[in-house]
């Protein structure tokens, strides 16, 4: 009996892998109908936070430090994405539940830095109404999925009452998170009209916005142990299908939340070389007004490096970031050297994903913010 129900699981493991694989290979001659990011995009909200079909990759990525209510010493940082992953640019004539355009795929992890330790648990469905998928709006329920093997219930997203929530677990990892957020800040644009170009040229790009600062609360749970917490979130929501170019390998990815009101968000790809390729960034004011920063108005140099244990990949793992015309000069240093999210489901799929502290030259401690490292190690190269 226990045979006969492990042999179907592994099968559709493998055959998610394989689809999942699929999808994100080569574009092949159908994919010429995929729209791109293009500048003059006339934003709709709050349309615009539920899904785009036609574009490829789409995302939205949360992530942020929380403290339990009854314990304000115990901190822990957290990250919830939902991936649409697109399939076909077309609707399918093929009238049946297991027919799909998409996949949903959804991360959750966890860092507890006092413990030191880091949880990440992982979903990848059939985007057909059955498995997961994406509601159209105005349904509040903008994305859900079933929870992983093992987990009863559903991951899901909802935007109402003008702020996101969310919802995930997993039994066997011993996590789960359910939050409720509200706006602080406007959303915010990552470049102008929320064109945000990743190479010279404008050729590779997204459309992408952000919220900076979310009030955020809700329950968080860790081997067993429910808690009450409260914090501040940062939200991501990325569409496109052309992010990166030929020459591109991965990105290291700022979002930084200053004490002085001011929030930071910068990128820099590379190239195969481990040369910065294109490079960009963002600071939001305290009252939420943007200024576009290009690549020679700000230097980011890596002080120390961590290499992991599992997939030999050698992470930045600290660094000093200067803006002279703006008087910033930050110390950036991982929360937890150990934040890498290895993927059980996607082979090849693993990537840095962690809580940071902002300090000043002096240590003073200036902010905390979120940090995303792809493209290292041996094929790592994000699939979008």
């Amino acid at each position: 009996m226990k045979t006969s129900r492990v042999r179907p699981v592994r099968a559709w493991r493998r055959a998610a892998v394989i689809t999942l694989l699929a999808a994100l290979g080569p574009a092949s001659a159908g994919a010429q109908a995929w729209r791109v990011a293009e500048p003059g995009y006339h934003w709709q909200f709050p349309r615009d936070h539920w899904s785009h079909p036609g574009y490829k990759t789409e995302w939205w990525y949360f992530t942020g430090q929380l403290a339990a209510e009854s314990d304000s010493t115990r901190r822990f940082g957290y990250q919830f994405t939902f991936f649409r992953v697109g399939v076909s640019p077309l609707p399918l004539v093929l009238a049946s539940t297991w027919a799909m355009t998409d996949l949903i795929m959804g991360h959750l992890a966890i860092t507890d830095p006092v413990a030191g330790r880091h949880w990440f648990a992982e979903v990848v469905w059939r985007a057909n109404g059955v498995l997961g998928g994406f509601n159209p709006a105005p349904e509040p329920r903008v994305a859900w999925s079933r929870a992983p093997t093992g987990t009863a219930g559903t991951w899901d997203l909802f935007w109402r009452d003008d702020g996101f929530a969310f919802a995930a677990s997993d039994a066997r990892q011993g996590i789960a998170l359910d939050l409720v957020t509200r706006p602080r800040k406007p959303l915010v644009f990552q470049g102008p009209g929320g064109f945000s170009a990743k190479a010279a040229g404008g050729q590779s790009a997204s459309l992408y916005y952000s919220f900076t600062r979310l009030a955020t609360s809700g329950t968080l749970a860790i081997d067993g142990e429910r808690l009450r917490v409260t914090g501040e979130s940062w939200m991501d929501k990325e569409f496109g299908s052309n992010q990166l170019a030929d020459r591109q390998v991965g990105w290291d990815w700022f979002s930084l939340q200053l004490e002085d009101g001011r929030d930071l968000m910068l990128y820099q790809l590379r190239s195969a070389d481990a040369v910065v390729d294109f490079a960009s960034a963002t600071l939001v004011s305290p009252t939420g007004t943007t200024e576009y920063l290009g690549q020679a108005e700000w230097a980011l140099n890596v002080t120390d490096h961590w290499t992991s244990p599992v997939t030999k990949a050698r992470y930045p793992s600290a660094w000093r970031l200067r803006i002279p015309g703006d008087g910033l000069e930050l110390m950036i240093v991982p929360e937890l050297a150990q934040q890498e999210n290895v993927s059980r489901l996607v082979p090849n799929l693993f990537y840095w994903e962690g809580a940071v502290r902002v300090l000043g030259p002096d240590g003073r401690a200036l902010g905390r913010g979120y940090v995303e490292l792809t493209g290292y190690g041996n094929g790592a190269r994000p699939a979008i």
